[in-house]
C-alpha cells in the first residue's frame, strides 16, 4: 500500500507572523536610542549651559566693575581742592553735567548752590554724610532715591576758613550706567539663551549621527534574530513534512510485518524518496547556517564560466529527458575568478529550477556571455513565467510560489544569490515576452578573453531595462535581455 505524501508546502511567514516572532525587540531598541539620544543632547546642554553661566556672569561682573570704577574715578577725580573764591572750596574739573553740589550746615540745614532751587528727594544723602569724618574725608557710594532713580554721592569737607564745620555732597546720576548695565545682562542672557537652544539642537542632530552605527548594528542584530527565528520555524516546517511520510510508511511496514517485501515496496520507496529529500533539505540547510556563520571560504583560481557551464549542464540533461525538457547550451568563453564547485553549484541550482518549472517538449537554454566587463549567464524557459507578486521573494529562504512542483527544498534560489554575492556579482530575474522566465547572473570576468567579440551591450535594450524586475544585494537591479548571434548550440 503506498501512502501518499502530505501536501504541506511553505508559502513564507505572514506579517503577522514576522512580527511575532521578531517580538518587542525593535521597539524596544528604538525606545533605548531615543533615551540615548535626548540624554546626549542633555549632557551637550547641560555644558553648554555651565560655560554660558561662567563666562556670562565673568563678563557681566567684568564689565560692571570697571564701568562703576571708572565713574567712581571720574566723580572722585572732577571733585578737586579750589583756591578761596570758589563758595564751596571744591570745582569741577570735569563735565558738569548730572552734578549737583549740595552743602550741608553743622545743623544740618542745606545750602542750595547758586542756579539750583530744588534738589531731588532724598538728597542729601545722611548716611553718606555720617560718614565723613576728619579721618575719613570722603565718601563715595551708590544710593537709590524713593523714586527710584538710581545716583552717585560723594561727601566731603569744603573750604574750613569759609565754612568751619560744613560738609558738601555732590550727587550724579546713574541712570545711563544702570540702564548699560540691564541692556549688557539682557544681551548676555538673551544670547546665552540662543547658544544653549543651538546647542541643544546641535546635541540632537549630532547625537543622531553619532548613533547611526549603533542603530544600524542594531538592525544588523534584529535582522539577524530574526533571520533565525524565521529559519527556525520555517525549517520545522519543512522538515515535518518528510517525517510525517516516513513515520506513516513506518507504521505501514510495522502492520504489515509479515508481508513480502514487493507487497510492501511502494512504503520502502516512500521512505527512500523522503530520505532524499530530507538529506537534501539538511545540506541546503547546513550550508546556509554555514554562510551564516562565515566558516565557508570560497577557493578562487582563474577558470572559464562557459566551461563550467557545459560541464554542470551536461549531469543535468538525464533529469531533462526524463521530464520531455530538452537542454541547450550556447556559452562563450568567459574567463572569472571563481570557485569553480560553488559555480558549478550555481548553473545547477538554475538549470535544475527551470527544468522543474518546464512543461514537457520545452527547451531550457543557457548561454554564457562576456560583455562590459562581466559574465553574463543566463538561463531561460519555456514554463508559465513569474508571478509580478512572486518576483521581490524569489531569493527568500524556504519561499515557494503556488505553483511550485513538489520535491524542492526553497532554499537553491537563496544559495545561488549567496554564490554570486560572494563572486561580487548580482543575479536576477524576470519574465521573457515570449514567456517563461529568465534567471540570470553576472560576474566580473577576469581579464579580456583574446580572439573573442565581446558582443553586443547586454544593457542597451531600454525596453528590456524597464521590463526588469530582478532582486539582487535586496535591491531591485536591471535585467540584461540577450539577443545571441548565430553560434553554435550544444543540445545536451
Amino acid at each position: 500500500m503506498r501512502i501518499p505524501r502530505p501536501s504541506l508546502r511553505r508559502r513564507g511567514p505572514k506579517d503577522e507572523d514576522v512580527a511575532l516572532l521578531a517580538g518587542n525587540a525593535p521597539d524596544d531598541d528604538a525606545r533605548l536610542l531615543r533615551r540615548t539620544r535626548f540624554r546626549l543632547m542633555a549632557v551637550s546642554g547641560a555644558v553648554t549651559l555651565l560655560l554660558l553661566l561662567v563666562l556670562g556672569t565673568a563678563a557681566y561682573l567684568i564689565v560692571s566693575t570697571a564701568v562703576e570704577s571708572g565713574s567712581r574715578d571720574q566723580l572722585i577725580a572732577s571733585t578737586v581742592r579750589s583756591d578761596r573764591d570758589d563758595p564751596y572750596g571744591f570745582t569741577v574739573a570735569g563735565p558738569t553735567a548730572g552734578l549737583i553740589p549740595i552743602l550741608v550746615s553743622p545743623q544740618g540745614a542745606v545750602v542750595l548752590p547758586p542756579g539750583i532751587r530744588a534738589i531731588p528727594n532724598g538728597l542729601p544723602n545722611l548716611a553718606s554724610l555720617g560718614a565723613v569724618t576728619p579721618a575719613n574725608t570722603i565718601d563715595v557710594r551708590d544710593i537709590t532715591l524713593p523714586d527710584g532713580t538710581p545716583y552717585r554721592v560723594l561727601s566731603g569737607y569744603p573750604d574750613q576758613r569759609t565754612y568751619p564745620g560744613y560738609k558738601v555732597q555732590w550727587a550724579q546720576g546713574r541712570t545711563g550706567e544702570v540702564n548699560l548695565f540691564n541692556t549688557l545682562r539682557n544681551v548676555l542672557l538673551g544670547g546665552g539663551l540662543l547658544a544653549l537652544l543651538a546647542s541643544l539642537l546641535a546635541g540632537y542632530l549630532y547625537a543622531g549621527r553619532a548613533l547611526v552605527p549603533i542603530r544600524q548594528s542594531i538592525d544588523r542584530r534584529q535582522a539577524a534574530l530574526q533571520r533565525q527565528r524565521e529559519f527556525t520555524a520555517n525549517a520545522s516546517h519543512e522538515l515535518r513534512t518528510p517525517l510525517t511520510v516516513i513515520r506513516a510508511s513506518v507504521e505501514d511496514l510495522r502492520r504489515n510485518s509479515r508481508s513480502r517485501v514487493a507487497d510492501v515496496g511502494d512504503a520502502l520507496d516512500d521512505m527512500d524518496a523522503e530520505v532524499r529529500h530530507l538529506t537534501a533539505l539538511v545540506e541546503d540547510m547546513l550550508l546556509l547556517a554555514r554562510t551564516d556563520s562565515g566558516v565557508i571560504q570560497l577557493d578562487r583560481t582563474p577558470l572559464d564560466l562557459a566551461d563550467v557551464t557545459v560541464e554542470a549542464t551536461s549531469t543535468l540533461a538525464p533529469l531533462g529527458q526524463e521530464r520531455g525538457v530538452s537542454v541547450v547550451a550556447d556559452p562563450l568563453p568567459a574567463p572569472v575568478l571563481g570557485d569553480p564547485l560553488r559555480l558549478r553549484q550555481l548553473v545547477t541550482i538554475l538549470v535544475d529550477n527551470a527544468i522543474r518549472h518546464s512543461p514537457s517538449g520545452t527547451t531550457v537554454s543557457v548561454r554564457v556571455r562576456p560583455a562590459n566587463g562581466a559574465a553574463f549567464l543566463w538561463v531561460e524557459d519555456e514554463g508559465h513565467g513569474i508571478k509580478p507578486d512572486d518576483l521581490p521573494r524569489l531569493f527568500e529562504r524556504f519561499w515557494r510560489a503556488d505553483n511550485a512542483p513538489v520535491g524542492g527544498t526553497g532554499l537553491g534560489l537563496s544559495i545561488a544569490r549567496w554564490i554570486v554575492q560572494q563572486h561580487g556579482g548580482t543575479i536576477g530575474a524576470e519574465n521573457r515576452p515570449e514567456g517563461g522566465a529568465r534567471f540570470w547572473a553576472q560576474i566580473p570576468l577576469l581579464s579580456p578573453h583574446p580572439g573573442v567579440a565581446p558582443g553586443p551591450d547586454p544593457w542597451a535594450n531600454p525596453e528590456a531595462k524597464s521590463r526588469a524586475e530582478a532582486i539582487s544585494n535586496d535591491r531591485a537591479d536591471q535585467a540584461p535581455n540577450w539577443t545571441p548571434d548565430d553560434q553554435d548550440q550544444t543540445v545536451l
